[in-house]
């Protein structure tokens, strides 16, 4: 099949949610799977192929930026760039705060930079943060540097001083700076007539996920989700269902902003029982 014939599609990160949007993204377009790990590349690529998907792998350690770099490159060869869905990322059970800094802050700002020349009318990126990023008050000052600051200066912002974070709250203000830099990218995308969202999940059922459950704070995770709206954990289907509607024309309106997918955990959090007292 020649190249350069289909949308490109790019997945960063090929964990439960990486896989579940690729499987609802692929068709009928080219995917780039992107991952650290080249077996798990290699499993996930075998598998989507056999389902009939047209695809290419590249490894890439987004803390990295010429490995950004060259998957950006490569993509933009296969034809028009649609969608870049940054999933990629770790979590505080595995990971260092300072590899939480290097993966989760700059890998993201890595991300937006390097496919920035390539978009144009139509492109949509959407990154995965976390609703850990909406619990985390920080000063305006704070978050206006998280948002702007250059990104090969990013990592020496005090607040992400590796030696003064352990690793949930490392987890916490990266996945903050994550929505944060997805606003301020916002603006160059949008001049190329790109878009930029990202996307907070809750608890989701993915193996990341049940890492956490399995952690010393995973009662406290399923107590936050028992008092949920929902009362259950997510799914990755139902992160790829909100990223298949952002990356949709019916979604042009939206950039710029970050979606909550937490089943309610975050409203439970702040307000308890007290709307059932009325």
């Amino acid at each position: 099949m020649a190249q350069g014939l289909k949308d490109v599609v790019v997945i960063t990160g090929l964990g439960g949610m990486g896989l579940a949007i690729a499987r609802r993204l692929g068709s009928g377009r080219h995917l780039v799977l992107a991952d650290y790990a080249q077996d798990l590349l290699d499993r996930v690529a075998e598998t989507l192929r056999s389902e009939g998907h047209h695809l290419d792998t590249v490894r890439v350690d987004v803390a990295d930026a010429q490995s950004v770099a060259n998957l950006a490159q490569h993509a933009a060869g296969l034809g028009t760039l649609r969608a870049v869905i940054h999933t990629a990322g770790v979590s505080p059970v595995q990971a260092s705060p300072e590899r939480v800094v290097q993966v989760d802050v700059l890998g993201t700002a890595h991300v937006l930079d390097a496919f920035l020349p390539f978009v144009s009318p139509g492109t949509v990126a959407v990154c995965i943060a976390s609703m850990a990023g909406t619990m985390v008050p920080l000063p305006p000052e704070i978050e206006h540097a998280l948002a702007v600051t250059p990104t090969d200066a990013l990592a020496q912002l005090p607040l992400l001083d590796p030696t003064t974070l352990d690793p949930g709250a490392a987890y916490s203000i990266a996945k903050r700076a994550n929505q944060l830099r997805v606003q301020a990218a916002s603006l160059p995308w949008g001049r190329q007539g790109g878009r930029v969202v990202s996307v907070s999940p809750g608890v989701i059922s993915t193996p990341m996920g049940q890492a956490e459950l399995q952690s010393a704070h995973g009662d406290t995770m399923r107590h936050m989700v028992q008092a949920s709206g929902t009362g259950r954990l997510g799914t990755p289907d139902d992160i790829a269902s909100a990223v298949e509607f952002l990356i949709s024309p019916q979604a042009s309106f939206i950039t710029g902003t970050d979606l909550l997918v937490d089943g309610g955990v975050v409203a439970g959090l702040r307000y308890g029982g007290q709307g059932e007292k009325a």
